[in-house]
């Protein structure tokens, strides 16, 4: 049975009581009117009548003459009529009989009635007051005793009423209150995040319908937090690895500039671990780190955009290690939609490792340098053996080894061109155009040599060539390679010491043939093998000697990757060095 029925049964129940009630009393008085009127109509009545003939009878009694006999006998008979009309108890209608056979004899013929009728008249009437006195006071007693009941059962209904009453205002608020109770209790468990607090389903009420949609709701409630709690660690997790692995250091300040986020970066950077940073304010922490000073210095400025501009590049020592980073400030603004504005709820200060830039622009300028030093040697050798050519007295053979000179230097120039040129169709994307044929590497080492020639012999180099019998052609670009294999050369004459050997050797090793270039210069550390490759790189040696323009090994590794090939170098210091590439074996 739901709470409504019950409810409804309640008040039903009592309204039927009141009404029981007020019927029962209702029909109490009518009763009781009605007993009243029927004595005042009845009983009380014939007393009067009886008082009425008692008067007669004493005016009958006295000598007053024949006329007074007259009106009292008179009276008398009115008044007997009367009561003859109003019998309503046993015997009275025997007394009214006699009373008026002797009303008759009294008033025979003769003067006066005769006392002896009188007396008997009287007796008689005093009969019937008494008869109708007697039933007056019984009837008057009975309806006493009916007002009593009718009183006692009044106060029984009026008690069973008060007694529901209480009842119903004991249990209907209580149960509707207690349910409410307990949803109170589970709804603030709910607020409170613990979902785990679900009503008792106690019944089949709308109070335990109401139980069940919400412990539904709980459940929902909790798979939805157990869900959202693990999108919420997932998204955390991968937030915090983010702003951990940042090579950037970051730095979070909240509006009161207090410091809520400080990325592994940025405590190496400041050289204070994360429990010195996190939660305390940065105006403290600034006291105690001169870095820390020097980024919250445009925080204070009057125009930051101006600070941070004109602020130059931190150069910060890392475990031996110079540095040079770049600070950013970005506000962050929030939306208050209780007072519908924007606030500043923090900073987020950035610290950015410029090094490679910095040392971008550092090798940039290195090399225009060396361009320019490269371009202004062949120049200046070009300019002044085209002055002693002006020499009309200068013999025909020092004519041609200047001549000579002039094409080497000339050659030297149009070799940096090339490679400035190469290196500019590789950074638009251009990429490289390759004839890609069957080779005899044979004879690209035999060009190549020979075009060295004339620089083994200034520096009086032997040149000793160990190629294997009937060398596989291979699969590549003879220009290309041809380009690589003169470079390697270059570079080995470069750094040969005067009379020493170069050795150019060729095998085959597994699906490719492996050629090299050795020298017994002074060596390149182990830690510098993968930076020769570098563009603009620039290994000086014990001489202090700086190289070209550093674009050669890079260019010639670009060149050998592209065809399917590999180019490394072999060298450590003071034990020369030992230049390699393959070339695919051709099908």
């Amino acid at each position: 049975m739901n709470l409504k029925t019950k409810i409804t049964l309640g008040f039903v129940a009592m309204l039927l009581l009141l009404l029981g009630t007020g019927g029962y009393a209702y029909y109490s008085l009518r009763q009781l009117d009605r007993a009243s009127r029927g004595v005042l109509r009845a009983n009380l009545y014939s007393v009067e009548l009886g008082q009425q003939m008692l008067g007669a009878l004493d005016q009958l009694a006295r000598p007053a003459g024949a006329a007074a006999d007259t009106a009292g006998a008179a009276q008398f008979a009115r008044a007997l009529r009367a009561e003859a009309g109003n019998i309503t108890e046993p015997g009275e209608q025997q007394l009214v009989a006699d009373l008026q056979r002797h009303l008759g004899r009294a008033l025979g013929p003769g003067p006066g009635a005769a006392p002896a009728e009188v007396a008997a008249l009287r007796r008689l009437t005093y009969q019937m007051v008494a008869l109708n006195t007697r039933a007056l006071t019984q009837k008057i007693e009975q309806a006493n005793q009916r007002a009593d009941q009718a009183n006692r059962n009044q106060v029984i209904f009026l008690t069973l009423a008060v007694l529901l009453a209480l009842a119903l205002v004991g249990s209907v608020p209580e149960a509707a209150v207690q349910p409410l109770h307990k949803l109170t209790a589970a709804l603030s468990h709910a607020t409170e995040r613990n979902f785990s607090a679900s009503i008792p389903q106690e019944s089949s009420d709308e109070f335990g319908q109401v139980a069940r949609a919400f412990n539904r709701m709980l459940g929902q409630l909790r798979e939805y937090r157990t869900s959202t709690a693990a999108e919420l660690i997932t998204a955390r997790n991968r937030a915090a690895s983010i702003v951990n692995t940042l090579d950037e250091g970051l730095l979070l300040l909240d509006a009161d500039r207090r410091i809520i986020l400080a990325n592994p970066v940025m405590c190496q950077l400041l050289d204070l671990p994360a429990e010195q940073l996190l939660g305390r304010p940065a105006s403290i922490v600034r006291l105690e780190n001169d870095l820390l000073q020097t980024l919250l210095k445009p925080l204070d400025a009057p125009s930051r955009a101006a600070a941070l501009a004109e602020a130059p590049l931190l150069r910060i020592t890392q475990q031996g290690e110079e540095g040079y980073f770049r600070e950013a400030i970005q506000d962050l603004i929030s939306f208050n939609e209780a007072t519908d504005k924007t606030e500043l709820v923090g900073q987020l200060l950035t610290l950015r490792n410029v090094s490679d830039f910095k040392k971008l622009d550092q090798v940039k300028s290195n090399f225009l340098a060396t361009v320019s030093h490269e371009l202004k040697t062949p120049l200046s050798s070009i300019n002044l053996n085209t002055k002693l050519l002006q020499d009309e007295r200068l013999p025909a053979g020092e004519r041609l080894r200047i001549t000579g000179h002039i094409r080497q230097e000339t050659q030297r120039l149009q070799r940096m061109v090339a490679e400035l040129l190469d290196v500019s169709r590789l950074d638009a994307g251009s990429g490289i155009q390759l004839d890609v044929q069957p080779t005899n590497l044979a004879e690209v080492v035999g060009y190549a040599t020979a075009t060295v020639q004339p620089q083994l012999a200034d520096k009086h180099l032997r040149l000793d060539l160990q190629l294997a019998p009937a060398l596989p052609a291979v699969r590549a670009d003879v220009e290309k390679t041809t380009w690589v294999l003169i470079n390697l050369l270059a570079n080995a004459i470069r750094y040969s010491p005067a009379e020493a050997a170069l050795t150019v050797g060729a095998a085959v090793a597994g699906g490719f043939v492996q050629v090299r270039v050795q020298d017994h210069g002074p060596g390149i550390a182990a830690e510098n093998h993968d930076k020769i490759f570098q563009r603009f790189a620039q290994i000086p040696d014990k001489t202090g000697y700086r190289g070209g323009s550093g674009l050669g090994l890079s260019i010639a590794r670009e060149f050998i990757t592209t065809q399917g090939g590999r180019l490394w170098v072999e060298s450590e210091l003071g034990s020369g060095s030992t230049f390699c590439f393959t070339l695919p074996v051709a099908a």
